[in-house]
């Protein structure tokens, strides 16, 4: 099994910023101290990879720097060149994933996740959907047919709806907080929707409950699978109260489940922002020796 990882190219972003952007060098290096051999670092994703979920006219502004004033506030990272490589690599590391989880039966990506990217603009610190582009890339390169997105990030995936909107080979599954950014939800193929401060027990309940039965009927031949760790209840954008514990039950069960329906899975880290980043790190790092664990 492989993992992907992007840190080496870093975002600038200006002091006090508040996304938490070194969690990618240090869930790398945690992961490098667990299964050094198991690392490669991520290619970067190519304009005809990109272009399967993006638009080309948008494409072109975030390579080239001409995306609007209103365009960067609604990503929320100033535009740099290493901006443009580093979300190109983002996505990179995802389609390498998910190419390694068809061999391997899971893939990882150390970071990823991006779901508030649109076709045409990106939101949310999200430039490039890295999910999207790569359940389109297994639908033209390896003969898959069906791809589940399972979005467990506390936010709702809406670029990954929209892009999908209409699309029978795509099941978008997305279980986040209801008073959760986005404000304006798209609809998925299934949404379901937690109160605030919905703790670790009904959580999985719904999990439990929701999974199984899109599986049964959508019949999946790949499944991507977005593991955020901002369910947690120390998170500063959340507002459910999943404990660390609850987390990696939800991680167990997911990962089982893929492993137990022979259904290859590719995971991507998602968000994270609790106050503390070493809880963040801590959270991704139980989901990729979790992942490890099931399938070695």
């Amino acid at each position: 099994m492989l993992a992907f990882h992007s840190d080496h190219f870093v975002l600038p972003l200006p002091d006090g910023h508040r996304f938490p952007m070194r969690k990618y060098s240090m869930l790398r290096e945690a992961v490098q101290a667990f299964a050094p051999q198991t690392l490669e670092e991520a290619p970067a994703a190519r304009d005809d990879e990109l272009l399967l979920a993006h638009d080309a006219a948008y494409v072109a502004r975030m390579s080239n720097g001409t995306l609007t004033a209103n365009e960067v506030r609604q990503i929320g990272f100033p535009w740099s060149p290493g901006m443009a490589e580093r979300a190109r690599r983002s996505a990179g590391a995802t389609i390498a994933a998910a190419r390694a989880s068809l061999r391997d039966r899971c893939g990882i990506n150390l970071a990823g996740g991006t779901h508030h990217a649109f076709a045409d603009h990106g939101e949310g610190f999200c430039c490039y959907n890295d999910a999207a582009v790569a359940a389109r890339v297994l639908q033209r390169d390896c003969t898959v047919g069906r791809v589940l997105i399972c979005d467990l990030d506390v936010h709702q995936g809406n670029g990954t709806a929209r892009i999908f909107a209409g699309d029978a080979s795509v099941f978008t599954f997305s279980m986040h907080g209801e008073r959760n950014y986005p404000v304006r939800k798209e609809q998925s193929s299934l949404d379901v929707e937690l109160p605030d401060g919905c703790t670790d027990a009904p959580y999985l309940a719904a999990l439990r409950d929701h999974l199984p039965r899109i599986v049964r009927s959508f019949e999946p031949e790949a499944m991507i699978y977005l593991a955020g760790a901002d369910p947690f209840e120390g998170d500063r954008l959340g507002r459910l109260k999943l404990s660390k514990a609850g987390l990696a039950e939800r991680d167990r069960y997911v990962l089982t489940f893929a492993r137990e329906w022979a259904i290859p899975v590719t995971v991507a880290m998602a968000g994270g922002y609790a106050h503390d980043v070493a809880d963040i790190v801590d959270i991704h790092f139980n989901t990729v020796r979790t992942a490890f664990e099931v399938f070695t």
